[in-house]
């Protein structure tokens, strides 16, 4: 092979070398196709480098310190300026032989060796083409090897799309470019520049922060398009790190310039603040301190304020910190620490308040009146915690504002529905940024005492989600034993809320969680009866609908009569929401006749009631007749009041089952089964032939089915019911009647008897059965709502058929 047509590269542009010149001509497309025609040597002297790969066409400047490279070097420079480059496997090695080289490498020509000061030369070299490392020839006074072709795949060169990796590569290498600080914008001319796509993945390939082997591994790569890919990989790589450095930069710089700009700004305003009279940040802690002297605080609590004002004095005024600590010692100074209204003992004065405000509610009133009495003996005496429990709508909330009143402390409120952060409650650690106390300080901060009716709103709703149970954290909230030094996360001390009259407010028990249900005291505010609702519509909601519509007595007048049509006609609930709306919705027809000067008359009667507010949309239940048998009249207690029920029950020929309709519950069913059980028992004493039991299906319904029902005060009404159906005997006309069952026949007692009995009086019902343990109920009903009725106390199921079954037999008698 001749050794001539390799080093005969005068010709070739990017050999033309000039020593004055500054820049190095690229490589073109002629350029590589004629390297490539030209015989490898068999043997060239190699030249290890350590720390980096020369690839074909790059030019790149090495400095050797090394003897045998030095030699190397001046040797092929006096000569042929050719030799081998290839990079050591391992960098750490100081002199490496034969085995310490890759296999594969460049051939190199050298362009300029330079002397340096320090005894070292540098060399600027330009590589050529790839070959392999075959065998040592001699390691002596450099490495001498025989080489061979390193054959490449370019088949793939000329299809569509390795020319868009190419052009990829080229877009990626030009956005590196122009993203990093470090490479000088003139680079993205040369590459603009470069049109042989080897030479672009070369000249690329070995400008890329890659470490040697990874180099290496690009530069043995034989297929072309396998090598660009792997370089795009690589140069993506990049510049996802070069992106990720450059916003690191940008933030840490923004920063600095952010805490800089801020620093001035302060310095500004701290001038002239000083120019205005302002406070300076001195005159902030001096103030501070002043306020600590007047403050009627523990010797602790003195304390620690001292030590956390003497950190605030040291603290630069520019971090977060510094705002978070003036905030803590802006609480501990507007935090009313020992400081207590005088309650009012005025106990006549206290009850005419709470019956001004609220019509009934008496043992809500009874309550408060005798904790005052206590009070005025024993002024040290812990505040009651009470939950208020009803219906909505009865007036809970507005409760708390007139016991305010009443015993003259500052009132207010907090509303837990739909609360789940415990840090509501206990508020948030200082080492937060935007830290802040719980809302129970922040209420007694508000109102400016230590010891304010404080109500507890909705307390069945709190929730508790990922970050705990506030329910859990009201524990010792309200536990008079522990709430003497309530915990505060952002306080970081305890403080007194034993003198805080606690009153929460809750619709369903059920829901509230059993530790907290037993630190309150219970009082059951139950719905309003239809005369409660009127009294309370005629004193408090008809005048406050007048004054709201900018009306006068004397231009609306509505008597008891009307009040009560829209109450039963137009309302169903327990309390006066709904009232109140309605009553407005009168009132502005009024207002609307007065405004548009019709003639109308000022006192409201029935049709003028139906005319504003239309059709009424319910209606009372009344007591029918007792002309059928099995049917008798029972009364329920539902969450907006007492209403009647009537229990129908029918025969039909069969095998003695029975069936249960009317959208009844579990223990209502159970009930209607006892009740069967008993009198197949007692058959006999109640005169009914066993057989027609047997022969005979028995179907209980009860009407509205699409109201739920449940239960256990409807046994006896059940029973009755199934012996006038047996018997065909007509039960005792305007009776009603609501009690327990046993097997035993025995009759128990049952709740929710005062709104059943205003039920039965306004169903036009006479006479009513109970049992004998329901009479206490009924001393506590007003004598008022009890007149016309006549009450049958009973112990046994017995007495109760003797009471409500009649001789007479019913109208078209069935012959069982």
């Amino acid at each position: 092979m001749s050794r001539s047509k390799i080093f005969n590269i005068d010709n070739l542009s990017q050999q033309e070398f000039d020593e004055d010149a500054e820049l190095i001509p690229l490589m073109t497309t002629e350029d590589e196709e004629q390297i490539n025609s030209e015989t490898l040597p068999e043997t060239l002297p190699i030249l290890p480098l350590k720390n980096t790969v020369l690839f074909p066409g790059v030019v790149i400047p090495i400095t050797a310190g090394r003897d045998k490279s030095i030699k190397l070097i001046n040797d092929a420079n006096n000569s042929s300026k050719i030799i081998g480059v290839v990079a050591q496997t391992n960098q750490d090695v100081e002199d490496p032989g034969f085995k310490d080289l890759n296999k594969v490498g460049v051939v190199a020509r050298i362009l300029r060796v330079l002397k340096m000061p320090d005894g070292n030369t540098t060399v600027i070299i330009q590589g050529k083409k790839r070959f392999k490392v075959d065998e040592l020839i001699s390691e002596e006074p450099y490495i001498k090897c025989s080489v061979s072709e390193f054959l490449e795949n370019k088949s793939q060169a000329v299809t569509e799309e390795f020319q868009t990796i190419i052009e990829e590569i080229k877009s990626l290498a030009l956005q590196i470019i122009k993203e990093s600080p470090t490479i000088p914008s003139e680079a993205s001319f040369a590459i603009k520049n470069i049109e042989s796509s080897n030479f672009l993945i070369n000249f690329i390939s070995s400008n890329m922060s890659l470490e040697v082997k990874q180099k290496q591994e690009l530069l043995e790569i034989t297929d072309i398009k396998e090598r660009a890919l792997a370089t795009l990989k690589h140069m993506n790589t990049e510049y996802q790190k070069l992106e990720l450095r450059n916003d690191i930069q940008s933030r840490v710089q923004s920063d600095i310039s952010q805490q800089q700009r801020e620093y001035f700004l302060h310095q500004q305003i701290k001038t002239i603040q000083e120019e205005l009279g302002g406070v300076s940040q001195e005159n902030e802690i001096e103030e501070m301190r002043i306020k600590a002297k007047s403050k009627t605080w523990s010797k602790e609590v003195g304390e620690h304020f001292d030590k956390e004002l003497a950190k605030l004095q040291r603290m630069n005024p520019q971090v977060p910190e510094h705002s978070i600590q003036r905030n803590y010692l802006e609480l501990f100074l507007d935090l009313p620490w020992q400081k207590f209204s005088k309650d009012k003992f005025d106990l006549k004065k206290a009850q005419k308040v709470l019956d001004r405000d609220h019509f009934g509610l008496e043992d809500v009133k009874r309550r408060i009146i005798e904790y005052l009495a206590v009070l005025k003996l024993r002024n040290d005496m812990k505040s009651p915690i009470l939950c208020l429990y009803g219906p909505p709508g009865v007036g809970k909330t507005s409760l708390g504002k007139s016991i305010a009143e009443a015993i003259g402390r500052e009132y207010v409120r907090v509303s837990l529905g739909g609360l789940r952060d415990e840090a509501e409650i206990r508020g948030h650690r200082k080492t937060y940024i935007g830290a802040m106390p719980g809302r129970v300080l922040q209420q007694i901060k508000k109102a400016g005492t230590s010891n304010p009716v404080f109500v507890l709103d909705e307390i069945d709703k709190l929730s508790h989600g990922l970050q705990g149970d506030p329910s859990s954290a009201l524990l010792e909230v309200l536990d008079p034993e522990q709430n003497n030094a309530f915990y505060d996360n952002f306080l970081e001390m305890g403080y007194d809320l034993s003198k805080v009259m606690f009153i929460a407010t809750a619709n369903n028990l059920g829901s509230i969680q059993p530790a907290l249900l037993d630190r309150m005291e219970i009082i059951n505010v139950t719905g309003y009866t239809v005369e409660e609702k009127i009294q309370i519509a005629r004193r408090h909601l008809l005048p406050k609908q007048i004054k709201e519509h900018g009306l006068t007595k004397e231009q609306i007048k509505i008597n008891k009569a009307e009040l009560q049509q829209i109450v039963e006609g137009y309302t169903r609930e327990s309390g006066v929401r709904g009232l109140e709306k309605q009553i407005a919705k009168v009132v502005r027809g009024i207002a609307k006749k007065i405004a548009l000067e019709e003639d109308y008359a000022p006192k409201l009667n029935e049709e003028d009631v139906i005319e504003i507010l239309g059709a009424p949309k319910l209606k009372a239940n009344l007591y029918e007749n007792n002309e059928v048998a099995g049917v008798v009249t029972g009364l329920a207690w539902t969450r907006v009041g007492g209403d009647i029920l009537f229990i129908e029950s029918a025969l039909s020929k069969g095998k003695g089952a029975l069936s249960i309709t009317g959208n009844l519950g579990k223990v209502m069913k159970e009930s209607a089964t006892i009740a069967m059980e008993y009198i197949k028992s007692h058959a006999d004493a109640l005169g009914i032939d066993p057989e027609i039991i047997n022969t005979y299906n028995v179907h209980i319904h009860v009407p509205e089915g699409a109201t739920p029902k449940d239960g256990p005060s409807a046994g006896i009404t059940m029973l009755t019911s199934l012996v006038s159906l047996f018997t065909q005997r007509r039960v005792k006309k305007n009776l009603a009647m609501t009690g327990e069952i046993t097997l035993r026949g025995k009759v128990l007692p049952v709740g929710g008897i005062k709104e059943k009995i205003l039920a039965a009086k306004r169903a036009k019902i006479k006479e009513i059965i109970l049992c004998e343990d329901n009479k206490r109920d009924i001393d506590e009903i007003k004598a008022d709502y009890l007149k016309g009725l006549h009450f049958h106390y009973v112990k046994d199921m017995s007495e109760v058929l003797e009471i409500a079954i009649t001789t007479q037999k019913v109208k078209d008698a069935k012959s069982l």
